[in-house]
């Protein structure tokens, strides 16, 4: 049975609420994870309280600080507070932590920022090693979310993945931003999808819930799934139909 997990920073978001009660919505709908971006400004106890409570499982956060991997000048800052995230995933029992590449930064080629940012990450592998942890590179769209941004395509994630050649990285793969780059799931994932920590599932245009867009996303999963994931779907999408019976319904859609 798949996992589905809600992003809580845009669903079960209500004006004004406390962080924590949307765990308690999430889990009033049936949902059995959630995710979220930062955790620095979040209280977390009151997160792990509302978890204790419904038992819903965490499947990932953001690692921090969001600094560019692709400047080596930010290496032993963003590992310090990788050693401080793992921590935090400790805590909420997530498995994966998401990491942002940085921006494609003048003034260095990117030969030099794809070393800077494959060695960083082996040495975040380091500290990730034996947290039971895991640390996903997200590739992002640079036509409309993140112009910009030096990850873009999914084939060179796994690239960087291989180069760094250990078990406690890979990527995350958002099915909304690879479409948006014009990737088939089929072309970039085949033969390497064990490299594919956590998913992320909107559609296009708008980055709102599936079967609003154009997206294949259903078939898309069932790809996937198919093929060997066994990992969760992060529901990360800007609702248009608020309300719980709406995010099961795309539950339902997705298989």
């Amino acid at each position: 049975m798949r996992l589905y997990s809600a992003c809580i920073e845009w669903l079960f978001a209500e004006d004004g609420d406390i962080f924590a009660d949307r765990i308690r919505r999430a889990h009033a709908a049936g949902l059995d994870a959630i995710e979220f971006w930062r955790w620095t400004d979040k209280d977390l106890d009151a997160i792990e309280a509302a978890l204790k409570e419904t038992g819903l499982k965490v499947t990932s956060l953001v690692a921090e600080p969001m600094i560019a991997l692709t400047n080596a000048a930010n290496r032993e800052t963003w590992l310090n507070g990788l050693a401080d995230s793992v921590a935090v995933a400790k805590r909420l029992g997530a498995p994966v932590l998401i990491a942002q590449a940085g921006d494609d930064l003048a003034g260095f080629t990117r030969d030099e920022q794809r070393k800077a940012l494959t060695e960083t990450l082996r040495a975040g592998a380091d500290i990730l090693d034996g947290s039971g942890v895991r640390l996903g590179v997200e590739p992002l769209n640079i036509r409309i979310d993140h112009i910009g941004y030096f990850l873009d395509s999914t084939s060179e994630g796994l690239d960087i993945v291989d180069d760094v050649a250990r078990p406690e990285i890979g990527i995350v793969y958002d099915i909304y931003h690879s479409a948006v780059m014009d990737e088939r799931t089929e072309d970039v994932l085949a033969g390497r999808l064990d490299r594919v920590f956590h998913v992320h599932v909107a559609d296009h245009p708008g980055r709102n819930e599936p079967s609003t867009g154009t997206i294949d996303l259903a078939h898309r999963l069932n790809w996937i799934f198919a093929n060997g994931y066994t990992g969760a779907i992060g529901l990360e999408y800007k609702p248009l139909a608020p309300g719980a019976d709406a995010v099961k319904a795309v539950a339902a859609r997705l298989g």
